[in-house]
């Protein structure tokens, strides 16, 4: 019993750092941004970087906590960004700005919920990397269509084609809101630092709370050995779908609050393409699988590197992949994973003793 109380103390003091850390940094950028001591460069990747942060922590649920390979995260942020964007393109001037942004990010994490759903129901159910391997086909047919995808509304309704403007029969004066490649332009730019980090935080509240839960605790169950969860009772489809599903939920909000700090959204390959969904699970890997704050600093870090570099011209891409390498060792290497688990050890042991002294 002392210790099921000790390790859900522990587990509630680790959470409240996560939002700490957060809020701190949230704090210390705005004295920075409002004392004018931050370029307008920096400023411009500020909610950027709550964007990958919010990326990250939705990928680390399925492949930390749920024990899955997924490469094709950027398919559901692409999704939210559009279907987000569609709707405040269509609602613009018709009603408040907050109202519909709100109403957004809704729409951005519900279609690319409906996505995970549709597409974990079959996948979930084998074994393997079949994961992976078809979530990275559904990111490149989803930026595919959408690249080829025609839509504009007039008075006679709405209007599809996967041929050009032309053939959707538009009424004279009226122009496409989603214009194939060229994408949609002239969102509402609603995204700033302050939204990104409250979408952020609920985050973490959301993907640690299920992580502490009973069903979190099934779905860790299930990762760690899947026979004996299945044993025991439980159902594996269930739980992963669930996962899965809320992981694509999170990386809609995500291309919410990336698509509303543009002017002009495209689907082009470097935002949700492939590689996109690599960086993604690069910052998963580097903060540490399964580590939720680790995604968090992992992100930022590896967002701000390339700027931070900049003035080093030819040699900045040299200096982000020496810090990767380094980041890699530090969070994988047996020799630093046993230095820091004695750490802990020691911590731990002086927390178990003052709780002790405390309660005598």
């Amino acid at each position: 019993m002392g210790k099921n109380k000790l390790s859900k103390k522990n587990f509630l003091q680790s959470d409240a750092c996560t939002y700490l850390m957060v809020i701190l940094a949230y704090l210390i950028v705005e004295i920075f941004v409002r004392s004018g001591h931050i370029s307008s460069l920096m400023k411009g990747i500020l909610v950027p970087l709550c964007t990958y942060s919010i990326m990250a922590v939705s990928l680390n649920l399925v492949v930390g906590i749920s024990g899955e390979l997924s490469l094709g995260h950027a398919g559901f942020m692409c999704l939210g960004a559009f279907s987000s964007a569609l709707w405040s393109n269509l609602m613009e001037d018709k009603m408040p700005a907050g109202v519909s942004f709100l109403i957004a990010i809704f729409i951005g994490a519900c279609v690319a919920a409906v996505f995970g759903f549709l597409i974990g129901i079959p996948v979930l159910r084998l074994k393997g990397d079949y994961l992976a391997i078809v979530t990275l086909a559904f990111g490149e047919i989803i930026k595919n269509l959408i690249n080829a995808l025609y839509f504009g509304i007039d008075s006679n309704g709405l209007h599809f084609s996967l041929k050009d403007s032309l053939s959707l029969g538009l009424e004279k004066g009226v122009k496409p809101i989603i214009n194939g490649a060229q994408g949609i332009t002239g969102t509402p730019k609603m995204s700033n630092f302050t939204i990104g980090v409250v979408l952020l935080l609920l985050t973490l509240f959301i993907v640690l709370n299920l992580i502490h839960s009973r069903t979190g605790r099934a779905i860790m169950a299930i990762r760690d050995n899947r026979i004996a969860a299945e044993s025991i009772g439980l159902d594996v489809t269930k739980y992963k779908l669930l996962a899965f599903t809320i992981s694509a939920a999170i990386a809609g909000v995500g291309g919410v609050l990336y698509a509303h700090n543009l002017s002009s959204l495209q689907a082009l390959p470097k935002n949700f393409g492939y590689n996109q969904s690599i960086m993604i699970l690069v910052f998963v890997v580097m903060g540490g699988i399964g580590n939720i704050r680790g995604s968090v600093i992992s992100a930022v870090i590896l967002t701000l590197l390339p700027e931070v570099l900049r003035s080093l011209n030819n040699y900045r891409m040299l200096m982000y992949s020496i810090v990767l390498i380094f980041m890699m060792l530090f969070t994988s290497a047996p020799a630093f994973i046993q230095y820091r688990q004695k750490l802990t050890q020691v911590f731990r042991k002086r927390k178990t003793d003052e709780d002790g002294k405390e309660e005598a």
